[in-house]
């Protein structure tokens, strides 16, 4: 298990790497995917993955991509209240055949993974975003290893006993420390390529602090819900980790916080 866990982990590492690099209209298009398959196994959840509730969020989540590459929606509450308006026509002109929670499943899922998911390609477009995206996996899968090291080394006090008994607050605060440092560390050594005072160093820093301290969030909230609906994982599409829900879970809350606070503070 851990052979196939790190083999998968050195692979989503390796393609991560190819998309930011590559960014454009290739980064924005990968992402769409990974959303509709991240919606697809939260939809499954609550058995509305390939029914006319799924469909309207899978379309929901297309025009809100198409609107990040063309711009053609007046902002962004439209789509909010466009969704809910069609998701509750759908529920009104078949009912009774699908239940309040599904409705809201539905309208949850388009920004919690699609919404959310493109902050990546919204930090990646910034400027100096080809360096600052890099934020957003540093402060997410890098909190994710300082906090196991740490945890298993020092770590006493549960954080959240009844939801994850391993997690500990001694590895919740290295994994926010480490975070910080390996961010420290990436804009030492690219600092001359962003152009970034020391100033900007060190509030980078903080951001990765800010990202990491969420992304333990974003991890407890996915395993809630698996734990309310007694699954494992989301999925198997990554050999080793589960679904694309089960490894991006942190990434979905650290995106949002890296591209607003990088877009005030930084650029």
């Amino acid at each position: 298990m851990f052979k196939t866990r790190l083999a998968s982990g050195v692979v989503l590492v390796a393609l991560a790497l190819v998309l930011i690099l590559m960014g454009g209209d290739v980064l924005l298009a990968s992402l769409f995917l990974i959303s509709l398959t991240g919606m697809y196994e939260l939809y499954r959840v609550f058995q509305v993955e390939k029914n006319a509730v799924g469909i309207t969020g899978y379309l929901a989540a297309a025009l809100f991509y198409a609107h990040l590459k063309y711009a053609f929606l007046p902002d962004s509450m439209a789509l909010v209240m466009g969704v809910l308006i069609c998701l509750m026509s759908v529920y009104v002109f078949s009912y009774p055949k699908y239940r309040t929670e599904q409705i809201l499943a539905s309208f949850f899922g388009v920004f919690y993974v699609a919404v959310m998911l493109s902050c990546i390609y919204q930090t990646r477009m910034l400027a100096r975003g080809s360096y600052i995206v890099w934020l957003i996996f540093l402060c997410s899968w890098g909190c994710d290893t300082c906090a196991y090291c740490v945890g298993v080394l020092f770590g006493k006090h549960k954080m959240s006993p009844k939801l994850s008994p391993k997690k500990s607050v001694e590895g919740a605060f290295g994994g926010v420390i480490g975070s910080m440092l390996l961010t420290l560390l990436y804009g030492f050594i690219f600092r001359d390529a962003m152009q970034i005072a020391t100033r900007e160093l060190f509030l980078l820093s903080a951001i990765s602090g800010t990202g990491a301290l969420i992304s333990m969030v974003g991890d407890l909230a996915a395993s809630a819900v698996k734990r309310n609906y007694e699954i494992k994982d989301y999925g198997t599409l990554i050999p080793g980790h589960g679904g694309i829900l089960d490894r991006f879970d942190s990434v979905i809350f650290t995106a949002p916080v890296v591209y607003y606070l990088a877009a005030y503070w930084i650029t």
